[in-house]
């Protein structure tokens, strides 16, 4: 080998070493870049979200995608306002669902009153009303207008959002051990706010109000108790549980989990229109929105639903046999204690999301400025007011 041949073979290494050391420094540039890159599924960082429930958050801030782009503690007025967005439409349709439920109800009520007078020319505009109340009529036009309502809102809602219905159904780590541990920890929460409404009861009790505002006389024929039981224990479980944890709970979290399991729960407790449904309705549906987003899926707070408002419909058939209420007693007692331990295991193991101080400021900070939940709010709580005004004027 002469020496221009040696200075070549030198150079050649020298050259394919830069060469390796270059694709080196490439891949580490590059791994850098990606790890300050924001991820768009967790662009807040937060370790307590459930990552499969998030969505792309440059739905939000479509620039997002830009590289070394961070979000920002402070949101800015366009991020403010694609937020407030998502949050007017759960307020509006809340708004848009009680109204238009109320004026169809009336609606079909009235025609049928109309119908039945029709057919019954002597019969007394009170024996009309107490024979659609007291029969499957009633029972019937409940459980049509918020079948309805529930899943047509609910259906509205996502399309508005431009969220697809088939996220609800992407059931991720679902057993029979779940749905056990879950049905138990519900009893508990039921029957633990059973007792904290029959206090505020009292408390109402005393100034001449009641808070006990259902309608005890609907459905006391045959049909009218099937319609109003296939109603409470099956239809309203999945139309619920379609509209709150399904769209609404949805909606709400588009930058703050925690903010979309308490606030689809306290318009799933204004929903039921009086204190003590209230109680345990925010209650529930706190720990429904929990378990919905663990498992990303409106499944396991269905599950729940059905057996509590089962529960529910048997201990209020039965509550005048003593038999029968003393042995479903001591089976809701066991349940209750058994319930203690599940919820307790089941929140060490799985707790609730918690906002970061980033999130914070893009949960009730910017829903209060939201037109359509300060309207859909006001409204609601106002409705239930009067209706429990009306039980002094009554009474």
């Amino acid at each position: 080998m002469n020496e221009t041949q040696g200075y070549t073979a030198e150079y050649a290494a020298l050259s394919h070493e830069i060469y390796s050391l270059t694709k080196q420094l490439e891949e580490k540039d590059r791994e850098i870049r990606e790890s300050e890159k924001t991820d768009l599924h967790d662009p807040f960082r937060n370790p307590t979200e459930f990552r499969w429930y998030r969505d792309d958050y440059s739905e939000i801030l479509p620039w997002a995608t830009m590289p070394e782009f961070t979000v920002p503690f402070e949101p800015a007025k366009v991020e403010k306002s694609a937020i407030r967005r998502f949050y007017n439409i759960g307020g509006f349709i809340m708004l848009i669902q009680f109204f238009a439920s109320s004026v169809f109800a009336y609606l079909l009520m009235l025609v049928i009153k109309l119908i039945l007078a029709k057919a019954n020319p002597g019969a007394e505009d009170g024996a009309i009303s107490h024979y659609m109340q007291s029969g499957s009529i009633l029972a019937a036009i409940n459980l049509i207008t918020y079948m309805g309502a529930n899943i047509g809102f609910a259906f509205v809602a996502l399309k508005w959002a431009k969220i697809k219905p088939s996220f609800m159904f992407k059931t991720r780590d679902y057993h029979f051990y779940d749905a056990v541990q879950h049905c138990l920890a519900g009893i508990f929460i039921w029957y633990s706010s059973a007792v904290i409404a029959g206090g505020i009861d009292d408390i109402f009790g005393k100034y001449g109000f009641s808070t006990d505002v259902l309608d005890t006389d609907m459905g006391k024929t045959g049909l009218g108790f099937a319609v109003l039981t296939i109603y409470s224990c099956i239809i309203a479980p999945l139309t619920e549980e379609f509209f709150f944890r399904g769209a609404l709970m949805k909606i709400f979290s588009k930058s703050n989990q925690r903010f979309g399991i308490f606030m689809s729960a306290f318009f799933f407790g204004l929903a039921h229109g009086n204190i003590p449904q209230f109680v345990l309705a925010f209650l529930i549906g706190i720990f429904f929105g929990h378990i919905d987003m663990k498992h990303n899926s409106i499944v396991p707070s269905i599950v729940v639903h059905i057996l509590i408002n089962t529960c529910a419909t048997l201990v209020s058939e039965f509550k005048d046999n003593t038999f029968v209420m003393g042995v479903s007693g001591l089976l809701l007692i066991l349940c209750y204690i058994l319930g203690i331990i599940m919820l307790v295991v089941f929140r060490m193991k799985c707790k609730l999301p918690v906002s970061t101080p980033a999130q914070s400021r893009r949960g009730i900070a910017v829903a209060k400025t939201s037109v359509g939940i300060i309207l859909a709010v006001a409204v609601h709580v106002l409705y239930t007011l009067l209706i429990i005004y009306q039980t002094k004027l009554t009474s």
